[in-house]
């Protein structure tokens, strides 16, 4: 396994004519990019291509946590400083992000954009067995939550995932809400770039909700692997991405598997509980570690007076209290922070490995191309 780390930056496939040369550069120099970014060309056996690099030095690690802050933007109060964040994480790229036009590539950054600012507005009740939805939703076992008759996709999701419209707090499980984020940000930016690609999305949603793998599949690409793992601290914001739990006794506790984010940018990754504290790696990582001190047992269950051989199998359950104390003691310890680090920034094992691997997946998630000349979402 050999991580990769060269600057590769983000790929166009095809020939350029003149036009779409200047228009390229203008829009690189809309986001201050203009001066930062050198062009080269080649071609292989796919074709031609042009390719974009940030010609800016490379961080220690490939780490895009500063990027904000080296390139003095406020992406918190800018929505143009957020998408020149995105843009400068992807012409960082320690592989070729492969767009294949121009026009793919500037809804792939707009798209970005809506997923961090969907993120950062949700905020849901974490729960892996009861699921809540406004009355725009109905479910049944068959098609799970499809839209009522008259409700709109892109507003039911909102009332769904943003407290602020609907006044109250629905529940989920975190790797159900990355998918409906996902969704947001992908109506939203249909809505601009293909809107008979949102009318068809919002039929399938009234007839079937796409979810778990199927939902992948249908939306989403990854980006690295085991084989070429990313650096363990570059990170694009809009990416989902999953860390997994390497202890197996308290990833066998529902929900505790490990834990669904996307992330936000300036080193920072969604909390779907407590918004206002979103993670750090550095804090996921403790966290996650900690998960195993907080693992308990239920004691048995059972019918009054039953033998105890016919008792139900004790249920695994985490004591979130003692994971909070565990999660405070080990942070406030400079050296104990090093040795849970030193433990947890490693690469993933494979699934159904637990050995020495940590808790840094090797890849990125990101959604496929939507532009009507180039679409690859199956519905």
């Amino acid at each position: 396994m050999q991580m990769v780390s060269a600057n590769m930056g983000v790929r166009i496939r095809g020939a350029w004519p003149d036009a779409q040369q200047i228009r390229c550069r203008l829009w690189l120099s809309e986001y201050g990019l203009g001066d930062l970014v050198t062009q080269d060309a080649g071609i292989d056996e796919q074709g031609p291509w042009q390719r974009f690099r940030l010609s800016w030095p490379q961080p220690p690690d490939l780490d895009t946590a500063g990027l904000a802050r080296a390139l003095r933007l406020s992406p918190d109060d800018s929505d143009r400083d957020l998408d020149t964040e995105i843009l400068a994480a992807l012409l960082l790229s320690p592989i070729p992000f492969d767009f294949p036009s121009l026009d793919e590539w500037q809804s792939a950054v707009r798209l970005r954009r809506f997923i961090v600012q969907a993120g950062r507005r949700t905020v849901l009740a974490f729960d892996t067995e009861q699921a809540e939805r406004p009355d725009c939703w109905r479910w049944t076992e068959a098609t799970g939550f499809i839209l009522q008759p008259g409700h709109d996709l892109i507003p039911s999701l909102e009332q769904t995932l943003w407290p602020d419209v609907s006044g109250r707090l629905y529940s989920f499980s975190c790797y159900r809400a990355t998918e409906y984020v996902l969704l947001l940000a992908l109506a939203r930016e249909l809505q601009i770039s293909h809107p008979a690609a949102l009318a068809a999305l919002q039929a399938q949603w009234q007839r079937q909700a796409i979810q778990s793998g199927p939902f992948h599949d249908a939306f989403l690409h990854e980006y690295g692997s085991l084989q070429a793992p990313l650096p363990p601290r570059y990170y694009v914001p809009g990416d989902r991405l999953w860390f997994r739990n390497p202890h197996e006794p308290s990833a066998d506790v529902e929900g505790y598997e490990g834990s669904w984010v996307f992330y936000l940018g300036q080193g920072r990754f969604t909390n779907f509980w407590k918004p206002d504290q979103p993670y750090t790696l550095i804090f996921k990582c403790v966290e996650i570690y900690h998960w195993r001190h907080g693992l308990r047992q239920d004691g048995p269950v059972g019918v009054q007076g039953g033998s105890a051989a016919a008792q139900p199998a004790a249920r695994p359950w985490m004591d979130e209290s003692i994971v909070e104390a565990r999660v405070a003691e080990t942070l406030a310890d400079p050296q104990a922070t090093r040795q849970v680090l030193d433990r947890m920034m490693r690469w993933r094992d494979p699934a159904g490995v637990y050995d020495q691997g940590g808790c840094i997946d090797a890849s990125r998630e990101a959604v496929r191309c939507v532009r009507p000349a180039t679409f690859q979402l199956s519905l």
